[in-house]
């Protein structure tokens, strides 16, 4: 246990130190990322209206919330894995005793450090532009209770796992294809439109929630947005247990995928 926890210890502190070299990029991913806060604005006026089933400070708390989700669920393995296997550069990591795929998971979780100081800056920018956020119905300070920071923080990085495996099992398809990054652009365009980045799911059909609830998409950022800014009627425990669902299935044929692509991998000369 002390030398895995060792080995992990040293991958994220290698890939922290790497990815604070590229910090100024970060910050200009960081402001790439501002679609919900872009939305909060006219689904703040909407619900101003008094027709939709959350108030102007329940969007607007739902969409800083969405922000803070999106900014830690990123994943770019498809990008780097498609790059390491066309050029080669996979092979070496190959000879080592230890799987590829903690190389970028280690990546990831030292971006999110890096990325840490100009969320918080973003944030505080977002309230100060719209302090409804800060307030609840009553005119009193609005806080999360500490146990749902906690489900918060288990649900965002449930979703960076699932959005994980979800690409880094497109990207397995690299020993077969050249670009398979195009596969990551034809899911980003349900997960744009259901994952409830753009609009919550209390908005759309009940019909049509009780489908797209089944699908991984709203548990990538809804379901975690909606356990910090305060979900009435949300059951967490269902959407831990589709989360785990998803990503044990997922798990599964991405270890296939592994094992017959480094097949394939190596058939052609690696």
């Amino acid at each position: 246990m002390r030398a895995t926890l060792r080995k992990a210890n040293t991958y994220l502190s290698v890939q922290y130190a790497a990815m604070l070299e590229y910090r100024m990029e970060i910050f200009l991913w960081a402001i790439s990322t501002l679609l919900p806060l872009i939305m909060m604005g006219p689904w703040i006026v909407a619900g101003e209206s008094g027709r939709f089933p959350m108030d102007a400070a329940g969007f607007a708390r739902y969409f800083i919330a969405a922000f803070i989700v999106r900014q830690f669920t990123l994943t770019w393995v498809i990008y780097e894995f498609e790059f390491q296997v066309v050029s080669g550069r996979l092979s070496p990591y190959l000879l080592h005793p230890v799987d590829p795929v903690w190389r970028f998971v280690a990546a990831h979780l030292g971006e999110h450090l890096a990325r840490l100081p100009f969320v918080i800056a973003l944030i505080a920018a977002a309230l100060a532009l719209f302090p409804q956020a800060l307030y609840d119905s009553g005119g009193g300070l609005w806080l999360p209770p500490m146990e749902r920071i906690i489900l918060t923080i288990f649900g965002i990085y449930g979703a960076f796992t699932l959005r994980f495996v979800i690409q880094y099992s497109l990207a397995l398809l690299a020993f077969w294809f050249e670009r398979v990054s195009a596969f990551d652009r034809l899911v980003m365009i349900p997960y744009y439109f259901i994952s409830g980045l753009i609009a919550p799911l209390e908005v759309m059909p009940e019909e049509v929630q009780a489908v797209i609830l089944w699908t991984p998409f709203p548990y990538m950022v809804w379901f975690p947005a909606r356990l910090l800014s305060g979900g009435g009627g949300l059951d967490p425990w269902r959407g831990f247990a589709v989360v785990g669902l998803w990503i044990v299935g997922l798990t599964l044929l991405n270890r296939l995928l592994w094992r017959r692509g480094l097949k394939h991998y190596s058939a052609m000369g690696a």
